[in-house]
C-alpha cells in the first residue's frame, strides 16, 4: 500500500521569514550587549588611567619628601613634567610658615596631546605638608 504524502515539502529548512525574524531578534538581542561591553571597556581605561596617575602622584610626593629631608629651601615647584606615557605632573609648592610648606601634586593624561595639563584632563590632586626636620 503506497500511502500519498500531502503537501509535505521535501526540502525541511526556513522560510525566509523565519529567517528575517529571527535576524531582527538576534540584532535587538546584541545591541545592548555590545554597548555594554563598550562602556565596561571606557570604564576600565578610565580606573587603569586613574590608578596610574595615583602611583606616580604617590611616588611624586615621595621624591619630594626625600629631597626636602636634605634641601628644605629648594623650590618644588615644577610645570607640565612628562611622566612617560603621555602622563603630566604639576607640583604647587606654598608656605605655610616659617618651617612649614604645602606641596600639590596634579597628575594628569595627556589627552589632546600638547603637553599641558588642562583641567579636564587631571586624574589625580594630592596635597601634603612637609616641615623642617632641623
Amino acid at each position: 500500500m503506497h500511502r500519498k504524502l500531502k503537501n509535505k515539502n521535501r526540502f525541511g529548512g526556513f522560510t525566509l521569514t523565519e529567517v528575517v525574524i529571527a535576524s531582527a531578534l538576534l540584532v535587538v538581542a546584541l545591541v545592548p550587549i555590545l554597548k555594554a561591553l563598550t562602556t565596561t571597556h571606557v570604564s576600565g581605561t578610565v580606573i587603569e588611567r586613574k590608578t596610574r596617575s595615583l602611583m606616580l602622584a604617590q611616588a611624586k610626593l615621595d621624591d619630594i619628601r626625600a629631597r626636602s629631608v636634605y634641601d628644605y629651601t629648594a623650590t618644588f615647584t615644577e610645570t607640565n613634567i612628562s611622566l612617560g606615557g603621555s602622563y603630566l605632573c604639576n607640583v604647587l609648592d606654598a608656605p605655610e610658615g616659617s618651617n612649614l610648606r604645602r606641596i600639590g601634586v596634579i597628575i594628569g593624561y595627556d589627552l589632546n596631546g600638547n603637553n599641558a595639563l588642562t583641567a579636564d584632563e587631571v586624574e589625580v590632586v594630592l596635597a601634603t605638608l612637609i616641615a623642617r626636620r632641623w
